[in-house]
């Protein structure tokens, strides 16, 4: 039997994929926001895919903000453009 590959749905394409396909962003305990490229960090997470579409469309949507409960720093925004950019190795 095959074991099951756990998917999550990424907030800017809206298209259900592995999880271990997206990038994770997580809200911690202390209500900073992070990139998690374990998926093991505590705190409430959210998923997006690591193309810059993606992206674009959370960011104009707010989906992430409204996924996590709090407002986006733009630092957050400019590094997961940057991961992207480089290939996110995760």
């Amino acid at each position: 039997m095959q074991k099951k590959i756990p998917q999550r749905q990424c907030m800017g394409c809206r298209e259900r994929k592995a999880k271990k396909e997206l990038i994770r962003v997580v809200r911690g305990t202390d209500g900073v926001v992070s990139l998690d490229f374990s998926g093991k960090l505590n705190g409430r997470g959210a998923y997006i895919c690591p193309n810059a579409a993606c992206l674009a469309k959370a960011q104009k949507a707010k989906s992430l903000e409204r996924s996590l409960e709090v407002p986006i720093p733009q630092e957050v925004y400019v590094r997961l453009a940057k991961e992207m950019e480089a290939g996110v190795d995760g």
